[in-house]
């Protein structure tokens, strides 16, 4: 079975009726990884379906939310992304570039206890910050941060 079938066995678990609209959605946030807004799904996936509308985009992305087969994250206020990813992860967006990258996190060891009495529905982790390739950048243009990466490193020496 290929990956098509894969994604449109995930859909039929789920009881979502696979229409090919759907199929190529959940494709596009399990494959590309990128954490698009709807727009960006939409741009995407018109290209290879003309006829595909704004509305089945946003109602298919609704859908897969709802089932759980996707995520949305909202690292800035204004901004709604998608993630095809359902494993248990935290996110970090660069300030420079606004790339959004995953990394493992274990959601079981934030626990606070003055929480204790409440119901947590979702655990979200979100780190901003400069990746690393921008850091690179910066170093490379004799940025303000080259002082303090130069600072990191001598005291990592000392210890």
């Amino acid at each position: 079975m290929g990956k098509a079938g894969a994604v449109r066995d995930c859909l039929l678990k789920a009881g979502i009726r696979p229409s090919y609209p759907r199929i190529r959605v959940l494709d596009y946030l399990v494959t590309m990884k990128t954490h698009p807004t709807a727009e960006e799904v939409f741009s995407h996936l018109v290209k290879e379906m003309p006829t595909l509308s704004r509305t089945t985009v946003y109602n298919t992305l609704n859908l897969l939310v709802g089932a759980g087969l996707a995520r949305t994250l909202t690292i800035e206020g204004h901004e709604v992304r998608y993630d095809g990813t359902a494993s248990c992860h935290g996110h970090f967006k660069c300030r420079d570039c606004g790339k959004i990258y995953d990394f493992a996190v274990d959601m079981g060891c934030v626990d606070p206890p003055d929480l204790v009495r409440f119901l947590i529905d979702e655990r979200e982790v979100y780190f901003r910050g400069i990746c690393p390739d921008c850091v690179e950048k910066r170093l490379c243009e004799g940025d303000y941060v080259t002082k303090c990466v130069k600072k990191k490193e001598r005291n990592k020496e000392k210890q």
